[in-house]
């Protein structure tokens, strides 16, 4: 039986192939949130967008995404996955062809929140082949396929670099596009369709995922560790080609070889989902975010003595961190409700896509009013208060088991 015949539950796990398909649209999906963001020393002057503001490019990619997630990704859990996912890379094809053309600043920012309104699709994808999993297999096969998204994130800034180094900026959006055009033929044709159980109407499913916030938890807590995080990760990978740039005088050419080397995080995926499922979740969770925390005492080091080793070590660390605690969070989030999968998911992916946003946001700041030493504090600050919130809740619980 081909893998798009098979059916939405059973024991039976899905296929490699299938995983690996997964795999491949997860990561070429959310690229397309980090394109811009190794280019803004080349888009912003471009298109006439001011110093101060240039990181704007990238946090209107990110709110585009917290949107989607809040808005479009509920949906996986009232319209049938494969159709929804699919026509939201239909308009991502639209979005990139958009900022690709784009002549002014405020062009791209509009297209770039669609780009991230439409790859909310990723996070449909990721509870779908959760759904087609049993519960023994779901953490490798979930770690899996984020192996797979996190190498697109990882690989999406050294890749941006090189073709814009080779042929320009606009080029980046132009084939992405072309890419995504080429993925919707392929999902359409190849991906098994996951009906979804909820009978609720759209706005009172909506306001369900607001009130998991409430209900869950686990939610509250692995979203905090997780917006943290990523908020940090977004910091550093924004502020750091601005930082080589003018301190190093890097070329793009340089900038894609420094990002290629932080895509050695990658790996963090698949052994998050390994200890997941061993049971080694609380244990991985805080040493996940220990390695975010000393990341950035690494890079302050490598600022201070001019290192770009230094730096790149950190980066590496960084990823490391931020890609295991979010596979160890969504494997604590799916375990809680299978029904509710993806408004847990669109919940969990939105909190920590704020921070995101907000980490973008500064960076440009945060580096013209202190220099890397600022970024290094507020990128060290955000894990430490989330490291102190972890150990706070396993003080409590180990207290409640001896109660």
């Amino acid at each position: 039986m081909s893998d798009s015949m098979k059916p939405s539950t059973g024991p039976a796990a899905p296929s490699a192939g299938l995983v690996t398909l997964y795999a491949v649209a997860a990561g070429a999906v959310v690229a397309n949130l980090y394109y811009a963001q190794p280019l803004v020393g080349l888009i912003a002057p471009a298109l006439h967008l001011p110093k101060p503001i240039a990181s704007l490019l990238v946090t209107f990619t990110q709110l585009g995404y917290a949107s989607g997630l809040l808005l479009l990704v509920p949906l996986g859990d009232l319209v049938e996955n494969r159709a929804l996912s699919t026509r939201l890379i239909g308009g991502s094809v639209v979005a990139l062809a958009l900022a690709a053309t784009a002549w002014t600043w405020p062009i791209f920012l509009a297209a770039a929140l669609l780009i991230g309104l439409c790859s909310s699709a990723v996070q449909i994808l990721v509870p779908m082949i959760a759904t087609l999993t049993p519960d023994a297999t779901r953490g490798r096969v979930v770690g899996n396929v984020m192996g797979g998204l996190v190498f697109g994130i990882l690989l999406a800034r050294p890749v941006a670099s090189l073709i814009a180094y080779a042929v320009g900026w606009r080029a980046v959006f132009g084939l992405s596009a072309l890419g995504m055009a080429a993925l919707f033929l392929v999902l359409r044709r190849k991906l098994p369709h996951v009906a979804p159980k909820a009978r609720a109407g759209y706005f009172s499913l909506i306001l369900s995922m607001f009130k998991l916030y409430a209900t869950e938890p686990t939610l509250r807590r692995r979203a905090a560790y997780q917006c943290a995080a990523f908020g940090v990760f977004s910091l550093y990978w924004t502020a750091v080609p601005i930082y080589l740039t003018e301190r190093f005088h890097y070329t793009q050419f340089g900038i894609a070889v420094f990002a290629l080397v932080g895509a050695a995080g990658a790996i963090s995926a698949p052994l998050a989902g390994r200890l997941a499922d061993a049971g080694y979740g609380r244990v991985g969770s805080a040493v996940s975010l220990a390695l975010v925390l000393a990341s950035f005492g690494v890079s302050a080091l490598g600022a201070a003595l001019h290192s770009v080793v230094l730096l790149a070590l950190a980066g590496v660390a960084l990823d490391f961190g931020v890609q295991a605690n979010n596979v160890l969070g969504q494997r604590a989030i799916y375990a809680l409700a299978p029904e509710l999968r993806a408004r847990l998911n669109g919940a969990y992916m939105a909190a920590f896509f704020v921070g995101g946003a907000t980490g973008s946001a500064v960076a440009s700041a945060l580096l013209i009013r202190g220099g890397w030493t600022l970024v290094a504090l507020v990128g060290a600050a955000a894990p430490a208060l989330a490291l102190s919130y972890f150990i706070l809740n396993e003080i409590r619980r180990r207290r409640a088991a001896f109660a």
